[in-house]
């Protein structure tokens, strides 16, 4: 794959937020790693924390265009994931995007004790093949980001105005690099257009690499934050 070296008016792909935390160490043995990845229509923004090197939780949030969105958020004890909830939207037949949430409590054995899944303001069950997918999302998560973190990239999130790129972080870099083919009217658009902007990179000294761009927008879309969906309950 080509390096290509942006100028200040191409490297304006990236100026904004980074909504993505770069995996950090506390006192309390924490470590914070972020991710993402886009398939055909679909984008995911990961988030996952381990304590002391055992998996503690994790939250993506999911959008698939005119299809709807959801936002995450997982809990584990030792290596099993223990509770779930989502919030988002989804197609219902002849009425477009309708509301829906999932809660789910998991024992020591992975079995489900609580369920709630609520769809436009209605109670349904759940099949025990959605109960396992949605434990399997928790666990791609968890590889996604670990993954990508061997690799040195991370979850990042800003706004280009043309000459520099502003992290969500608050951090500016003038210089971008991208180790990605972009199509031209993403070119055009970040040439013309102060945009928010979404990829998978790595931070360096004094400029920004960008492996994988992930979503693009109006400067006004704002970062998207770690959703915390159990704590609130």
């Amino acid at each position: 794959m080509n390096k290509v070296v942006l100028p200040s008016l191409i490297s304006f792909l990236l100026l904004g937020c980074s909504s993505s935390v770069v995996p950090t160490k506390n006192p309390d043995l924490y470590t914070n790693y972020t991710g993402g990845q886009t398939m055909g229509d679909t984008t995911s923004f990961y988030w996952y924390t381990e304590k002391s090197s055992e998996p503690d939780s994790a939250a993506d949030y999911v959008f698939s265009g005119n299809y709807g969105w959801y936002k995450s958020d997982y809990r584990w004890e030792g290596k099993e994931v223990r509770e779930f909830i989502r919030e988002g939207e989804q197609i219902k037949p002849d009425e477009g995007l309708v509301p829906y949430q999932i809660h789910v409590r998991f024992n020591k054995s992975g079995e489900a004790v609580y369920q709630q899944y609520r769809l436009d303001g209605k109670v349904l069950p759940l099949s025990t093949e959605q109960l396992v997918r949605y434990q399997q999302e928790a666990k791609t998560i968890q590889q996604t980001t670990l993954a990508q973190d061997d690799t040195g990239m991370e979850l990042l999130q800003g706004v280009w105005d043309g000459s520099s790129l502003e992290l969500c972080s608050g951090q500016t870099y003038p210089r971008v690099e991208f180790n990605q083919t972009l199509p031209s009217f993403v070119i055009n658009r970040l040439a013309t257009i102060d945009s928010y902007v979404a990829f998978m990179g790595t931070l360096r000294s004094n400029r920004v690499v960008v492996e994988e761009l992930l979503s693009l927008a109006d400067e006004d879309h704002g970062c998207i934050t770690r959703p915390e969906l159990i704590e609130n309950q």
